[in-house]
């Protein structure tokens, strides 16, 4: 009798669950964000590790200024999936995100609401208020991107604990004997208006006026004589050449290799003294012919006098330039003479000053502004860049210009404004990196450091771990080479440098440390405002009238670079290492080598004698397809608001993960359109996954591992091993081949093969027999495995899953787990299924030929014959009657055979209308006959039995 009633789908164990195929991200994340706020997850994450080892990543503070762009959630992403994943390996991970508050960009800004000349206080309060309000934003987008910290504690640089823990630094370095004030060119920004720092210097291509410009000869008797010449026939000169004519006016001496030929060169306009190997090209650029009298030796040349090239134009510049001897003079270009103003480059002061020229002597004409001053001759209120060619023709006219032409060259630009910069002698407070130099004071040493800053922090960089290896040498080169630190600024809003001056002798106030350490507790109870507010009288006294106080504060490097000690230690104590350096890890872009990383090296070597951090880790830019850098006036930006709002923050996650952040990390739509297709074949296995455990309760239906089927042992020994390399991969702090090898893992070991042959046992098996629940054992312990791989990356998904999956526990987080124990599972089954899969994908092959000629429709459909070596033929017997289960066929049979081979032929049996399996005994049934004997029995009987597969 035909059944023709029976809905035999409706007897299969179909895979149910409630977690949806469609993400639907951009509505439902911020869901997830609210959720974990008000559930209080992160300290959830802090209670589950209570007394665990500490895992300390330190956060760069990002700068409290307006819209975080692509960059920013890159740097946050990559701090919070290493957070995660060792949140995920045991360690108590706490996230204490940072704000840098201080600084200029701050400072324009109110200039730009409220126009310049403000008072400080006033300055200082709206600055506060802005930085506040600009965190605020800030921290909703990164919330948003999924970022789990302690955002309702954060530590930001303008609260009043860690303004005061910055003073308290900087009276420490003034007691190890690093910190000095001096006189010397720095970094000077005139849109700043204020010294910059070697770190916060760019450079890029700006196009000066180079000119050569002729010295007259003071002292032609003397110059005769140096080159063995009874005399000179016509007047003498030597000559320089210069890309920067504004420094012209502050010339005070020249500069000659002692180890160089000069020579004397005879032209029609008069005699010039340059470098021997630079006579050619010199006559060629001046346009005159000439003879070389006689050569001598740089060294020979030594303070003889040479008269300003304006001198005879106006008496103002009616002085001598002596020769000193310098190294640096040479002749790789221009005449081999150097022209020194010491006011405005770094070897021209240090030349001059061990020369015996004072400080007080040192001539600066060019203002804070860029301007000269009144007081100089002829060029007196003009800005430098423009007085550049005023400066050309007046030596024209003063018949000293031999050339003049425009240069295009490397050239120093200040890093906010991209504006160029020059060098410009100033009483600053430096932070010395080698033994103390003439001229500096003001130190207070109390126990001097055993060695020199530069050699400290030298030998920390081999001491640190660099990911990627290369920042080692790009750290120790900017290290081995910088100038001392220039830590002082003449700015309103930041951390002041609370010293009192001398008015006549210029020397800090002989208790200066203890009027530090008095200025750190006013600045803890109210701020640096405390500081401006304070009338010197009420410390000094009867001294208040002789003392000045200080009005500079401090580089907002100092900052940044200092927040190991006062939050780590300080405002957050205990998120520190009590032993060693304070932090595992320190995170930031590449350009960081020059700037938090460096300055943080610098204070903790002063400090500690060691760096703050064991590793370093460098990303590079975000950038377009293209390789431009992002940028919204480009217009080729990808903006995380709007991505999040489109796709979801999860692709950007995603996305981040994906990429190889060890260089520059390109994103656009196409790319993103990529990432989502990656994150959907994920999320599809998770849903296979969820759905086909969502009727298993481990505590009652999970079998021990030596009950399970072989196949799913290998499943689980696979998985176990897959762990080793993903867990591998965060230990470097690793992302990219995590991702791939993830994709990879879901396609081919479980969509392709494990999950693909599992399903017939899955569906068609007895709900609670004893192949199903194998099936299922292995299934929930690979969730278990799969979801905490992900969570550091995909973390809304693997939470919105984790509550699918542990039951629907509303307060469920999967980061209060650990990484998934794979006990017992045997390795020794891998090299055996790997050769399965082997043969399995050259039938599968085969298969597929068949089906392109018509031959056959679904592998279900072929019967197999394979022909197999004799190690191959005892690994294919010992899957028993199960190797069609594996290969997914009706019919499987295997003999002896030299080389493999492959019969595909369509099967002449019924097709079971419940497993669609073609077989013989289709129909055994009379009460069921569309269906096949082994389904009847797992209806009606005591069900089939699986020994394999």
């Amino acid at each position: 009798m035909t059944d023709t009633k029976t809905d035999y789908r409706a007897t299969l164990n179909l895979p149910d669950t409630p977690f949806p195929m469609r993400g639907d991200l951009p509505k439902r994340e911020p869901g997830w964000v609210k959720e974990w706020e008000e559930q209080g997850v992160y300290k959830k994450l802090r209670d589950a590790r209570c007394g665990a080892p500490k895992f300390v990543l330190h956060d760069g503070p990002p700068y409290a200024n307006g819209q975080i762009h692509m960059g920013h959630a890159v740097n946050k992403i990559l701090k919070d999936m290493i957070v995660k994943a060792r949140q995920l390996e045991g360690y108590d991970a706490a996230y204490i995100p940072g704000w840098d508050c201080h600084g200029l960009p701050i400072e324009n800004q109110i200039e730009k609401t409220y126009g310049r000349g403000l008072p400080r206080d006033e300055v200082q309060a709206k600055s506060r208020a802005y930085a506040t309000e600009q965190i605020d934003q800030q921290r909703a987008d990164f919330k948003r991107l999924g970022v789990l910290g302690d955002w309702d504690r954060p530590y930001r640089t303008m609260d009043f604990k860690n303004e005061a823990g910055e003073i308290r630094v900087l009276k420490r370095l003034f007691e190890r004997g690093f910190v000095y004030r001096g006189l010397k060119p720095v970094y000077w920004c005139f849109d700043c208006g204020s010294s910059l720092a070697e770190f916060e210097i760019e450079y890029a291509d700006k196009q000066s006026p180079a000119v050569d410009v002729a010295f007259l000869a003071a002292e032609p008797a003397k110059l005769a004589a140096a080159f063995d010449l009874p005399a000179l026939s016509k007047p003498a000169y030597t000559v320089i050449w210069t890309t920067t004519p504004w420094t012209i006016p502050a010339n005070q001496a020249l500069n000659l290799n002692p180890e160089l030929s000069y020579a004397l060169v005879d032209t029609a306009q008069g005699i010039y003294l340059v470098a021997e190997a630079l006579v050619e090209k010199c006559l060629a650029r001046w346009q005159l012919e000439g003879q070389v009298l006689a050569t001598t030796p740089g060294k020979r040349l030594e303070l003889l006098k040479f008269k300003h090239p304006l001198a005879h134009v106006d008496a103002g510049f009616d002085r001598e330039s002596p020769v000193y001897l310098a190294d640096y003079a040479t002749a790789d270009d221009g005449t081999g003479v150097v022209h020194s103003a010491p006011a405005y480059g770094l070897d021209d002061f240090q030349s001059c000053i061990s020369h015996g020229l004072a400080f007080k002597d040192i001539l600066n004409p060019v203002q804070g502004n860029g301007v000269y001053a009144a007081e100089l001759p002829l060029f007196a209120g003009q800005h430098i860049w423009k007085a550049n060619a005023v400066i050309a023709e007046a030596l024209q006219n003063a018949g000293r210009l031999l050339a003049h032409s425009k240069l295009m060259h490397s050239y120093p630009h200040c890093w906010r404004h991209k504006s160029p910069v020059i060098y410009r002698a100033a009483a600053q407070w430096f932070v010395r990196m080698d033994e103390a130099e003439s001229g500096t004071t003001g130190v207070f040493t109390v126990d001097k450091a055993p060695q020199t800053l530069r050699q400290t922090a030298l030998a920390a960089i081999e001491a640190t771990n660099f990911y990627p290896e290369n920042g080692r040498v790009r750290l120790r080169d900017m290290i081995a080479g910088r100038p001392d630190w220039c830590i002082s600024r003449q700015r309103s809003w930041g951390v002041p440098l609370p010293i009192f001056l001398h008015k006549d002798s210029g020397q800090p106030h002989p208790r200066t440390l203890e009027f530090i350490e008095r200025a750190a507790e006013l600045v803890e109870a109210g701020g640096v405002e405390a500081w401006a507010k304070l009338d010197p009288a009420e410390w000094l006294g009867d001294e208040a009238e002789q003392y000045s106080k200080g009005s500079d504060i401090l580089d907002v490097w100092f900052d940044s670079g200092s927040t190991f000690q006062h939050v780590l230690k300080g405002s957050h104590a205990g998120a520190a290492h009590e032993n060693g350096p304070e932090a595992d890890l320190y995170l930031e872009g590449h350009d960081q080598h020059r700037g938090w990383f460096h300055s943080s090296l610098l204070i903790s070597c002063a400090l500690n004698g060691r760096a703050p951090y064991k590793g370093l880790l460098t990303h590079g830019f975000t950038v377009d397809s293209k390789g431009h850098k992002m940028s919204k006036s480009k217009g080729n930006g990808v903006d995380p608001q709007d991505t999040s709002k489109k796709l979801g923050a999860e692709i950007i996650r995603l996305w981040v993960a994906a990429s190889d952040y060890s260089g520059d990390i390109a994103g656009d739509d196409k790319i993103l359109a990529r990432v989502v297709d990656g994150y959907r074949r994920i999320r599809n296995t998770l849903r296979f996954l969820l759905a086909n455990v969502s009727d298993f309760d481990a505590k009652t239906d999970a079998l021990p591992l030596d009950q399970l089927l072989e196949v799913d042992r290998y499943a689980l020994a696979r998985a176990s091993a897959f762990q080793e390399e993903i867990l591998a991969h965060y230990q470097r702090y690793e992302f990219h081949p995590v991702v791939a090898k993830l994709q990879v893992y879901c396609s081919e070991d479980l969509g392709a093969f494990y999950l693909d042959l599992l399903k017939d046992r899955l569906y068609t098996t007895a709900p609670k027999s004893l192949a199903r629940r194998s099936a299922q054992t292995a299934l929930w312990q690979l969730t278990q495995a799969m979801l905490r791989w992900m969570a550091p990356f995909l973390s809304f998904t693997a939470e919105e899953a984790w509550k699918v999956f542990d039951g629907g526990h509303a307060d469920a987080s999967i980061f209060t787990e650990t990484y998934w124990k794979f006990d017992g599972a045997d390795a020794t089954l891998l090299a055996k299924w790997a050769r399965v899969r082997e043969i399995r994908e050259a039938v599968n092959k085969a298969i597929e030929d068949v089906r392109s000629a018509g031959g056959v429709g679904s592998s279900l459909q072929a019967e197999v014959a394979l022909g197999v070596n004799a190690q191959d033929l005892a690994l294919l017997q010992s899957l028993g009657e199960d190797l069609k289960f594996v290969l997914i066929t009706s019919a499987a049979t295997v003999t002896l055979a030299d080389e493999l081979s492959v019969a595909v032929t369509p099967s002449s049996h019924a097709k079971c209308e419940r497993c669609w399996h073609y077989r013989a005994d289709v129909g055994i049934s009379p009460a069921h006959p569309t269906i096949c004997g082994r389904c009847d029995s797992n209806l009606h009987g005591a069900g089939e039995s699986r020994q394999v597969a």
